[in-house]
């Protein structure tokens, strides 16, 4: 036995990216006495600045925007009560096809090995037994979020650490729901477009395919609260728009594929702690 404390690590690529996808877990896994770490890869620069004024538009200050987003970070760590904050601070690339993805310093940029070099030491120290993090597509697609998996993988392989390493996902079946309840809260919203449907509809994964279920309900109230410290950022208006109830029905359960395991626990599971524990 060791006096050493479960960890979990988070490795996101944007602030905010830890509300909407992990707020639950780390919530409730810090509350279980468990350190949870949380590594931030970007700046966030390409983010809305204030007022809402968009990457490339007159006024937009990236250095600005990213400053702000740090204490928009720093304020949501503190209410999922995340133990230790890591920021890379590589430059935000901004979405596919925006002109920061070609930008020196950007971390779609980053050399790979250069990264996860970077991340490895902090897994070294931190020695987590849970590592979160993107599929290989990054979720959606964000080329800052397939780099945040990209170093993560090649940081574990580097590092020879075996926790347990999970890729985030959602259920197709909730996600063919989507729409509907974006046109709920947003009643201005168009028409979507059939292409954008029909790649909606590819994001996650079949419910059968997902191999970890993990309730987080009794914690939605701080992921909301979480998100609400982002609130700078025009695609979280969203979720915030729900209230706290309903995106507790909507956001109560976090899903994950296991791609990594040295512990036998069978499958599927409920807790990303099973068999360490």
């Amino acid at each position: 036995m060791t006096d050493r404390p479960l960890t979990l690590m988070a490795v996101h690529a944007h602030p905010d990216d830890e509300a909407t996808g992990t707020g639950g877990i780390l919530a409730r896994y810090a509350a279980e006495g468990i350190r949870t770490v949380l590594v931030t890869c970007t700046d966030g620069g390409c983010g809305d600045g204030p007022g809402g004024v968009k990457p490339g538009d007159p006024g937009h200050d990236p250095a600005a925007v990213a400053s702000m987003r740090r204490q928009e970070l720093k304020a949501s760590c503190d209410v999922l009560k995340i133990s230790d904050l890591e920021m890379l601070d590589y430059a935000d690339s901004g979405m596919a096809g925006w002109p920061g993805n070609d930008a020196p310093g950007s971390f779609w940029q980053t050399p790979v090995e250069q990264g996860a070099a970077r991340l490895a030491e902090l897994m070294r120290h931190y020695r987590p037994d849970v590592v979160v993090t993107y599929d290989e597509n990054g979720f959606y697609g964000h080329p800052d979020h397939i780099q945040a998996n990209r170093i993560t993988m090649a940081a574990l392989e580097m590092t020879a650490l075996t926790p347990k390493v999970y890729w985030t996902t959602m259920p197709r079946s909730l996600m063919q729901r989507f729409w509907e309840t974006m046109r709920e809260f947003q009643e201005d919203m168009p028409e979507p477009d059939p292409a954008e449907t029909a790649a909606m509809a590819e994001i996650g994964l079949p419910d059968d395919e997902i191999t970890t279920w993990v309730d987080t309900t009794a914690f939605s109230g701080q992921k909301f609260d979480a998100l609400a410290a982002h609130a700078s950022q025009g695609e979280n208006i969203f979720f915030l728009k729900m209230g706290k109830e309903k995106f507790g029905e909507w956001m109560g359960m976090e899903t994950f594929v296991r791609v990594k395991d040295a512990t036998g626990a069978p499958l599927p599971e409920n807790d990303l702690f099973a068999g360490l524990r």
